[in-house]
């Protein structure tokens, strides 16, 4: 496999090949996902909510540096960093310091940021396209990413009781993540009375009941594995299966369209007239469907205005929902225009939609 000095030289040669373009002389990675990229992993958080991390990457035509504090210094070196990067470490008092550097080794000329200040630029559009194109070395890091996090799902429904909380469950499923060196960045949890209700429930202290749902978006490596699985204590009603396996049929028209060169826009459409044909005219209106995922949980979410295409090294995660139904998973689309479930897990129940393996709520 690629290794990741090899993965960070080609993505220096090519922001260092944008600078040029722009004739700028330095360019500022600020945001965790952007740095995440450019490090091939490295992560610079501490507060996960946090857009922006303890670090920065810095790159010029000549050189390249992780900028952080000396409070940081040593793990970043130790832990995260491959070799390709310098650390320059300035006191956490003197943030003025590391803005002079900043200012020496661009010679005072144009830079370019993915979050700009002052008279820095942003970043051409074009470069957010090829972040998302993911190169075999990131593709391996997201099958484990999505291997840990469908494991630590499966055996969090496995273990769960009608008479826990909502707290308590998603308490687990974060419990079951951080025990796989995952980061639990989204953990949604709702028993049998919520989970009609709402579309997005935040944990409460509600029992569980008859059903739950447990959402995850697991990070690491900077690669987010998006996935939503079912439990039932005891067998699924009807209705409740009925419902299930509608939103796997509105899922499959997306799946299906998930090909190379296919526009956003375009599996929008086709996931509004599969609502459409389950009965549900305006079923698309009532949640995001998903979209492109990877160094974000969303990098986009499809709309009918979305025009971005998809390409080979791409992955998506879509998430049709009805009340009391939703499904979801993260999948690589590969060089033959196949999709791979990157948050499969065998053990867990499933059945086939048109062609695909897709999982059913799991009874206990």
């Amino acid at each position: 496999m690629q290794s990741r000095i090899d993965e960070v030289n080609a993505k220096l040669g090519f922001l260092r090949a944008g600078l040029m373009a722009a004739n700028a002389s330095a360019l500022r990675l600020r945001g965790t996902a952007w740095f995440t990229w450019a490090t091939a992993g490295a992560s610079p958080t501490v507060l996960l909510t946090a857009e922006t991390g303890i670090a920065e990457v810095l790159v010029t035509l000549d050189g390249a540096w992780v900028l952080t504090d000396n409070i940081e210094e040593r793990r970043l070196r130790e832990e995260e960093l491959p070799q390709n990067f310098n650390v320059l470490a300035t006191p956490w008092a003197e943030p003025a310091l590391r803005e002079a550097r900043v200012r020496e080794v661009s010679n005072g000329g144009l830079v370019l940021s993915d979050l700009p200040q002052g008279t820095e630029m942003p970043l051409p559009p074009a470069w957010l396209h090829q972040r998302r194109m993911l190169m075999m070395s990131e593709r391996e890091r997201y099958r484990e990413v999505g291997r840990l996090a469908s494991e630590a799902m499966t055996d969090v429904l496995l273990n769960a009781r009608p008479d826990w909380t909502e707290y308590q469950l998603a308490g687990a499923g974060a419990e079951a993540m951080w025990a796989r060196g995952l980061e639990p960045a989204l953990t949604l949890a709702a028993g049998d009375r919520r989970m009609s209700t709402y579309r997005h429930p935040t944990p409460s202290p509600a029992k569980l009941g008859s059903q739950a749902m447990l959402v995850f978006c697991a990070r690491r490596y900077g690669l987010f594995a998006n996935l939503t699985r079912f439990v039932s204590f005891g067998k699924l009603s009807e209705a409740d299966a009925e419902r299930h396996h509608q939103v796997r049929e509105i899922e499959a028209e997306a799946l299906q369209a998930s090909n190379p060169g296919k526009h956003l826009n375009e599996i929008y459409a086709a996931l509004d007239h599969a609502y459409q044909k389950q009965g549900y005219p305006d079923g698309i209106l009532m949640h995001h469907q998903g979209g492109l995922t990877g160094y974000l949980s969303r990098e986009v979410v499809a709309t009918p205005t979305t025009k971005d295409s998809l390409t080979e090294g791409m992955a998506v995660a879509w998430n049709p929902s009805l009340p009391g139904a939703k499904i979801e998973d993260t999948f690589l689309i590969n060089a033959d225009g196949d999709l791979e479930n990157l948050t499969d897990d065998p053990r867990w129940p499933h059945t086939v939609t048109q062609g695909r393996k897709r999982p059913l709520p799991l009874e206990l």
